[in-house]
């Protein structure tokens, strides 16, 4: 397997993990969004959103390192004590927070983040955080990992996961992603998405085999007229931050079809990014053909020939 292919398959693996995103484990203590280049060091902010099921609030949290994260410290929370276990060489430590008195325990109606620190392994994967939530009443043990793959789709009670993705590709977090379907003889049509930074980006491009051209565009009011402009700075991606690509805002543009897009195909598309060192990555992702329930599908894009600047 050459150099090329090798890329390709890590960089379509990633994007894979990214577009599952955490969707619908909202609710799981998580990681924030994106993943992390091989060998850098990484600040993992565990959020936990609610208490365990029947309890008032959150009294610990105990996370169980993944072998090849080796960690550096862990953040101290007021009112909590915190116990550091750094485990062997290879990782496989723990950190665990314990509330002092109940009037420290975090109500289950608020958010927060606990966060430690440590240097990601030199090769492409994914890291499972296995996370111990005790509450004032019962614990949750947020610790289920895939008997294969990186897909927590499915999964009651998953572990926090981190993508560790090499070097070039793009850590950008995307998810809900779609391309608008097309008729025979339809030039141009539109794809969305929500992308998110952990570290700031910009979307500075787009490619696809499925259009001659792909660009960023937004749609806006000016006066009564609805007009839509292409973004040739790119988009800006603030660090943290989720940034939509919808109908009737930003969107890619894509136009000079190869061919109708029926609903229930797929769409490859490669998403490049520079940072604010002039860093380029990118990260290949393939979206789905047709809005999917719930979505707005109105809008941007929707009829290429009315498109105007």
């Amino acid at each position: 397997m050459n150099k090329t292919t090798s890329m390709a398959i890590l960089r379509t693996t990633a994007a894979c993990a990214m577009l599952a995103g955490m969707g619908a484990a909202v609710a799981h203590v998580t990681l924030r969004p994106g993943g992390v280049t091989v060998g850098s060091d990484y600040d993992a902010a565990f959020r936990v959103g609610h208490a365990c099921e029947g309890a008032k609030a959150t009294t610990g949290l105990a996370v169980r390192l993944p072998r090849g994260f080796i960690l550096s410290d862990a953040q101290a929370r007021k009112g909590w004590k915190l116990d550091v276990h750094k485990g062997t060489k290879d990782g496989e430590g723990e950190v665990r927070w314990t509330a002092e008195t109940p009037g420290n325990a975090l109500p289950g109606s608020e958010r927060a983040e606990f966060v430690l620190r440590g240097k990601v392994p030199a090769t492409p994967g994914t890291l499972w955080f296995k996370v111990l939530q005790t509450c004032d009443v019962g614990a949750a043990d947020w610790a289920e990992v895939p008997a294969s793959g990186s897909s927590a789709a499915g999964l009651k009670s998953p572990a926090a996961k981190l993508n560790v993705v090499a070097q070039g590709v793009a850590t950008v977090d995307v998810r809900d992603g779609w391309v608008r379907q097309s008729v025979p003889g339809q030039s141009g049509t539109g794809a969305f998405m929500k992308l998110t930074s952990p570290t700031g980006a910009k979307l500075v491009g787009i490619s696809t085999p499925a259009a001659g051209v792909a660009e960023v565009h937004e749609m806006k009011m000016e006066g009564d007229t609805m007009k839509m402009r292409e973004l040739s700075a790119g988009l800006d991606l603030p660090a943290g931050q989720t940034v939509e690509l919808k109908p009737g805002g930003y969107h890619v543009m894509m136009m000079d079809l190869k061919g109708a897009l029926a609903k229930g195909a797929t769409v490859p598309m490669t998403l490049k990014f520079e940072d604010a060192k002039g860093v380029k990555t990118s990260l290949d992702v393939t979206l789905p053909v047709g809005a999917p329930e719930g979505a707005d599908a109105g809008g941007a894009a929707g009829a290429a020939h009315q498109h105007k600047h």
